[in-house]
């Protein structure tokens, strides 16, 4: 853990490994692979001449040479026939196979591209579910960051309906004139706070602090008897950042991480809010951010891709770290 989707060019990731999505012959092609080859150059090339092919489903690995990663994982996706040539099996393969060649290899970041929703015609929307699902389930047991690269939204197919249901949620909710409200409302509040009826001492005032953003965090993994390691993953959290908010009582995250342990913990709306004032953060209905994940957490779906497919395609911050 954690998976990113990311916008981005794969050739131009500072990664381990970036995953290629080839031909049988490994000597290049179109789309992805050509850009591959092109940017890592002639050894490249060269190299892939010894390797004397790679079967559909099966993965090989070489250097990067002139890219950024250090790995190049090719594998070779299955050509669209319908789905009854077992489509789907060879693809959840090549995932399967290039994670497994990571793993050898040491790698701790991995970026893939949507292996056979090119050229080879696999539906966009299924190609995504079947990367997202193969590379959650590996992660579950794995150390690792993965990354689904995207060229362009073109070829990203989020779910319709839930898109349907959060743009007339967002219409709904989206308020600019919210902030507005809002910073009158804190100016009010704070000048009456400021009222001399209140002669408590700042010492007084200090003795009367919350628990913090971690102790609350921890507090609630005990109470909803979850594991350290269910808890981070489900957050889409890397082990080392929660091993830091562990041993540190003060430890102030961003707003992303402290909604992405909500999440996780599958918290109310009210429970939600409550944890955000313990990092400092609240949510609003000026925010488009804010309203995708109360939406989300109305609706009692604390499926983390999900959500973060959803941020991704409205042009957010993901969750997670």
């Amino acid at each position: 853990m954690p998976l990113f989707i990311i916008k981005d060019d794969i050739t131009k990731l500072s990664v381990d490994a970036i995953v290629n999505a080839a031909n049988n012959t490994l000597l290049g092609g179109g789309g992805v692979d050509g850009a591959i080859h092109r940017a890592a150059g002639k050894k490249l090339l060269e190299k892939c001449k010894t390797l004397g092919g790679c079967k559909t489903g099966e993965a090989k690995i070489t250097k990067g040479y002139d890219l950024p990663a250090k790995y190049v994982i090719h594998t070779v996706g299955p050509i669209w026939q319908g789905g009854g040539f077992k489509e789907r099996e060879s693809l959840i393969s090549c995932y399967h196979n290039s994670l497994l060649l990571a793993k050898e290899n040491k790698c701790k970041t991995v970026a893939f591209p949507i292996i056979s929703s090119g050229a080879y015609g696999y539906p966009k929307g299924e190609a995504f579910r079947v990367a997202t699902d193969t590379v959650l389930e590996f992660l579950s047991d794995n150390d690792m960051t993965v990354y689904i690269v995207i060229y362009d939204k073109a070829v990203y197919e989020p779910d319709r309906r839930i898109m349907s249901e959060l743009s007339y949620f967002i219409d709904r909710n989206y308020e600019k004139k919210q902030a507005l409200n809002e910073r009158v409302r804190a100016s009010a509040v704070l000048c009456k706070s400021c009222a001399c009826e209140d002669k408590s001492s700042l010492d007084d005032a200090l003795k009367e602090i919350d628990e913090s953003f971690s102790e609350m965090l921890l507090r609630k993994i005990d109470e909803k008897k979850m594991t350290d390691a269910e808890c981070y993953k489900k957050a889409n959290i890397d082990r080392k950042l929660f091993s830091k908010i562990r041993k540190d009582v003060n430890y102030k995250p961003s707003k992303p991480t402290a909604i992405a342990f909500a999440i996780a913990l599958e918290l109310s709306l009210p429970e939600t809010e409550d944890m955000l004032k313990k990092a400092g953060f609240a949510l609003s209905h000026s925010n488009k951010f804010d309203i995708i994940i109360e939406y989300f957490i109305r609706n009692g779906n604390y499926n983390i891709f999900e959500i973060n497919e959803a941020l991704f395609a409205f042009d957010q911050s993901l969750l997670g770290a």
